[in-house]
């Protein structure tokens, strides 16, 4: 066989020309599970980037901003903005105890507890709608590599009775076909690779957004119930460092 025509027949395209329906199926479930899992990573990395970038803006001019510009400021936020969500829902919730009748709020709970729980529920459904497509990277990062080796397990098999069909054993009639159907086995990693190192990468940028939620609601908490800012344990250590003395020339 010519080299040119052995090359050829050892191709990609065809291998999708002489392989049969389940052949196609899997190739087609890697081809879709690759769009997906890279719709996720990069729509998801977006969503990280954005958030990141504003939360210190939207946080900070919170705390400086006089508490009747606060609420206004807030609402200004765009609606994929977690911080000022949980902040609005701290505030709405403390607004609708305080207006309770006397004689329903004398049997709920305490506004503390109360607002606790909103700010609970707020930073619960955050971290939900952040995590919204991890799932999916994380199941594409596992089956894919399997889905490939049946590809390939499959296509040695379909190239296997084609040869005994045909009865030619010889070299360039084996290792065409087998090498054809190894092309599964690749394309699943191709597949799985991404999906695991973007879902790494996700997981990691959420811890850190995820605790700032969390860090966030509790000064909210101290605030909302006592009127005045809680200092963090970082502003506690840096008001108490001790100064420096100089050195005398």
């Amino acid at each position: 066989m010519d080299p040119t025509q052995a090359l050829t027949a050892m191709s990609f395209e065809h291998f999708l020309k002489q392989t049969d329906a389940v052949g196609l199926f899997v190739f087609g479930l890697l081809v879709m599970m690759s769009i997906v899992s890279w719709y996720f990573i990069i729509l998801k990395g977006a969503q990280v980037v954005r958030i990141r970038s504003r939360a210190g803006h939207v946080v900070s001019a919170f705390w400086k901003t006089s508490p009747d510009l606060a609420i206004a400021h807030l609402e200004q936020q765009p609606d994929w903005e977690p911080f000022s969500k949980i902040a609005l829902d701290g505030e709405f919730a403390m607004q609708h105890h305080d207006h309770l009748p006397p004689e329903l709020a004398k049997g709920t709970m305490r506004r503390a507890e109360f607002l606790d729980r909103a700010l609970r529920a707020a930073t619960d459904r955050e971290m939900e709608r952040l995590e919204t497509g991890l799932t999916v990277l994380a199941s594409v990062g596992s089956t894919a590599p399997f889905v490939g080796l049946f590809g390939t397990v499959w296509g040695i098999f379909h190239a296997l009775v084609r040869i005994g069909a045909t009865g030619d054993t010889s070299l360039d009639q084996v290792a065409g076909p087998v090498g054809e159907a190894l092309i599964m086995t690749a394309l699943g990693l191709a597949v799985a690779v991404p999906a695991v190192l973007g879902y790494n990468l996700l997981v990691r940028n959420n811890r850190v957004i995820i605790a700032g939620f969390h860090a966030f609601a509790e000064d909210l908490l101290a605030y909302l119930t006592t009127g005045a800012r809680v200092p963090s344990s970082m502003d506690h250590h840096r008001a108490n460092r001790p100064k420096q003395q100089k050195q005398p020339a």
